[in-house]
């Protein structure tokens, strides 16, 4: 038996009218703060699913400082589904960074960073927790300790002096070319790392060349802007752009060159016979060397394998 529309419409409207009653009530009492709930920071009006993402333009830092002029010193945005609290004052900061350090010491994860550190397992990606406490303490007490700081200064010295010998040589030349004093720079910045952190320098020779390459990507991979992180249903999307090719490409290549000098390092110790290295002393092992060490000793259960050998010298 068919009812009238007329007759539907008589009981449906008021109903529905009943049920959107009770909802926005629903909504008004769950969003209300009682005297008991601490308000949120202030925050500019956001967009269904990108949230402020549009308002941060070419120059996020110049737009973010406008924002904080108009919201004070201490809001909230929304990028994407992220929520993010920015912090624009000294106060504020001293605040957040040593008052509430535990609650605000962890790492945003973020997918690419997370695939080329072995998922997370260096000292500057990995998030606050025990994990992260047992890496930074092998950092601080072996990797970068002052002994071991001074155990370089050679090192330091000799890279500084080849620079300036080749400022000498390009500027006296007759030729009297331009000095890139940013490329020098660089040079003696990766060469400094590479013999601290590995052994030996990685500059003139092809693979040397393109180590450089594969840090300079590394670098940038690190800064790219991925959707995925911030809007999860949209991650589909590196697939298509090739970001998601990329960064797997960069890991393997980079595992390879590193597993490579893992290896070296290895074979070079059963060869010496050097398979035991001193941490206290000030030798010159380079940081591979110790970190072997540390991972052969094992005496206070630190989690080093050999992909956080590889993570811990990358980063």
């Amino acid at each position: 038996m068919m009812l009238p529309l007329h007759f539907l419409s008589f009981y449906f409207l008021p109903l529905f009218l009943f049920l959107l009653f009770l909802f926005l009530c629903f909504s008004l009492i769950t969003t209300t703060p009682t005297g008991h709930e601490k308000l949120p920071p202030p925050s500019p009006p956001k967009l269904p699913i990108v949230g402020n993402l549009h308002q941060l333009g070419l120059f996020p830092h110049c737009s973010l400082r406008s924002l904080a002029q108009k919201y004070g010193p201490l809001m909230q945005l929304h990028f994407g589904s992220v929520p993010v609290l920015v912090v624009s004052s000294a106060v504020a900061a001293r605040e957040i960074m040593k008052t509430h350090d535990l609650a605000c010491s962890s790492r945003p994860k973020t997918s690419i960073a997370t695939r080329l550190t072995y998922n997370s397992k260096d000292v500057a990606f990995s998030p606050y927790g025990e994990y992260w406490r047992q890496v930074r303490s092998i950092c601080v007490l072996h990797l970068l300790s002052n002994k071991r700081v001074q155990s370089f200064r050679n090192v330091r010295e000799e890279e500084t002096a080849l620079m300036i010998e080749q400022i000498k040589h390009y500027s006296s030349s007759s030729s009297s070319s331009l000095v890139n004093l940013t490329d020098m720079f660089v040079t003696l910045t990766n060469n400094i790392v590479c013999r601290a952190a590995l052994g030996r320098k990685y500059g003139g020779t092809k693979g040397g060349r393109r180590f450089k390459e594969l840090l300079a990507m590394f670098g940038e991979l690190l800064g790219v802007f991925n959707v995925g992180d911030y809007i999860p249903w949209l991650a589909w999307m590196n697939r298509i752009n090739g970001l998601d090719a990329k960064v797997e490409n960069l890991f393997k290549e980079m595992d390879e060159f590193l597993e490579g000098v893992v290896e070296e390092h290895v074979d070079r110790r059963k060869r010496e016979g050097s398979d035991s290295v001193n941490l206290g002393s000030e030798s010159k092992h380079d940081f591979v060397d110790l970190l072997l060490q540390i991972q052969q000793e094992n005496t206070d259960g630190s989690p080093i394998h050999r992909d956080t050998i590889k993570a811990l010298i990358l980063v």
